[in-house]
């Protein structure tokens, strides 16, 4: 089994690898007391360092009081007594409700096992990459969420492959990083297919939505469907006092559209399910009780969470999709 592991693609010198990767498998219980770790010349030899780089890194080992070394023969493990910190960077779009639920719940399951650093870079192409320039070899992972900005694929790829998690949205361009990401055109056909038979009893479909930061795949997702079943729709940019037609049920991805199309509903005294219909993207609490609930489509956000946790801790690299699911309420 290989205790050692240096990359080029690694960020870290390759004399903290190798500190590295004697911690963590102390760590995890693949170095035990007394064990002995591959010789200066075998690592050397294995990966072409100098041998300076891998005495500095066993010296540090030893002033850590995690390895000892006995003359003529190597160095050996002298302590188990030793927590890895992986050090976590985790890039997120923006903040909201759902986004806080994802992040309670990786932060749970990782359950103290890492130090976590969260930014976020408010879909701003410069500030993504400042942040990632500036952290590059800082971390041992690092955790993206790209959103639908278009360059970051590049920016991306300055860091180490195997070190790098790609959440929520991701592309073609990122398809070789791990991965827990929502397939939102999949995820709107099929959602709106389970609501198939409530949609029918409307007049028309309008999808609200606006194209700055969401995802391009949910207009697929939503031609396909009305395309397939051969249902009247539209799709619109905004909602600002427009006027609602009876008959229409409104697919909304913004939150401030809802509270709109809701204020809008009220002043032409419309009532929601009988004179029009509302399905909104991700779900919140507060949306299980406004207007006696309004139906979503949405992903488990805390199960986001606790699945990156299993990959990042576990240095799984998988790309996992996290599916979505109709909670079906009043407003249809």
């Amino acid at each position: 089994m290989k205790f050692i592991k240096v990359s080029e693609d690694n960020a870290f010198p390759k004399y903290q690898q190798i500190i590295n990767s004697v911690e963590k498998s102390i760590a995890n219980q693949l170095l035990k007391k007394n064990d002995k770790l591959p010789s200066i010349n075998k690592i050397c030899l294995e990966f072409g360092i100098s041998r300076d780089t891998v005495l500095y890194a066993f010296e540090e080992l030893k002033k850590k009081g995690l390895v000892y070394s006995i003359l003529g023969k190597g160095y050996y493990v002298k302590s188990i007594d030793w927590s890895f910190e992986e050090r976590i960077f985790l890039l997120f779009d923006e903040l909201n409700a759902f986004k806080e639920n994802l992040y309670n719940s990786f932060i749970e399951a990782v359950n103290k096992k890492a130090k976590v650093d969260v930014f976020f870079h408010y879909f701003n192409i410069e500030v993504f990459r400042k942040l990632i320039e500036e952290n590059n070899g800082s971390y041992t992972k690092y955790i993206i969420m790209p959103g639908n900005m278009n360059g970051t694929a590049p920016i991306i790829k300055t860091l180490p492959k195997n070190d790098v998690y790609i959440l929520d949205q991701t592309n073609s361009d990122l398809k070789e990083y791990a991965s827990v990401y929502q397939n939102f055109s999949k995820d709107m056909f099929s959602c709106l297919s389970k609501a198939k038979s409530y949609l029918e009893l409307y007049n028309r479909l309008v999808l609200i939505f606006p194209g700055n930061k969401e995802p391009i795949g949910m207009v697929k997702g939503f031609l396909d469907f009305c395309e397939k079943y051969k249902l009247n729709h539209s799709i619109i940019s905004d909602f600002n006092k427009d006027e609602i037609k009876i008959g229409d049920v409104f697919i909304i991805i913004d939150d401030r559209h809802l509270v709109n199309v809701i204020l809008q509903s009220k002043k032409q005294k419309f009532k929601i399910r009988r004179d029009f219909g509302i399905i909104s993207y991700n779900e919140t609490p507060l949306k299980s009780v406004v207007e006696s609930g309004i139906t979503t489509i949405s992903t488990d956000f805390s199960e986001m969470g606790r699945t990156l946790a299993e990959m990042v801790l576990n240095s799984t690299n998988k790309r996992i999709e996290n599916p979505s699911d109709l909670i079906l309420r009043n407003s249809l």
